[in-house]
């Protein structure tokens, strides 16, 4: 296979549209005939958004596997999501079934440093997957603070820069655009 078959692409910073240009490129994808799994490493199953209500209706596989916010629950909590989300995602792609795996805001995952997450969520396995699905499959990884092993194992990476955004005005997430 070529490398056009399998490029990692790495949308990483602290601006808005991470997830949202992954929802783009999964969409796209699709209309083109690829079959798209999108696993969410902090968005809970406990609450609903509208990319997986939408992603839904187009027969995109989408799963929200983490636990919200790291300041919502405990650090135990978090990390046996993150241990379940990391163990789904390899089981989901070892059927050979998926042309897109968007593992959204798992950079955020890997950058938590207020507890321990590398024996549930090992960079190094991380990075040893990736090297293993190249070629076979897209890969899009999102989220803030991407590491650098990410970024240099990346053949693309898009940085999101915030140059103004509302909510340093006061307002808060919005429905409809934040979720």
């Amino acid at each position: 296979m070529s490398k056009s078959n399998g490029l990692v692409l790495v949308y990483t910073g602290d601006g808005k549209g991470k997830t949202t240009a992954a929802l783009g490129l999964a969409v796209r994808a699709t209309g083109r005939g690829k079959k798209v799994l999108m696993v969410q490493f902090i968005k809970s199953p406990e609450r609903t958004y509208g990319e997986q209500l939408a992603l839904e209706k187009i027969g995109i596989e989408i799963y929200q596997k983490g636990s919200g916010f790291t300041w919502t629950k405990t650090p135990e909590e978090h990390r046996e999501a993150l241990k379940n989300a990391w163990a789904f995602v390899k089981e989901k792609v070892s059927s050979g079934s998926y042309d897109v795996l968007i593992l959204d805001e798992i950079n955020n995952a890997l950058a938590i440093d207020t507890f321990p997450i590398d024996d549930v969520l090992p960079l190094k396995e991380v990075l040893d997957f990736i090297e293993k699905y190249r070629g076979t499959m897209h890969i899009v990884l999102t989220g803030r603070a991407a590491k650098n092993e990410i970024i240099e194992a990346a053949d693309l990476v898009t940085e999101m820069k915030p140059i103004k955004h509302y909510y340093d005005e006061g307002i808060p997430a919005v429905k409809g655009i934040e979720f």
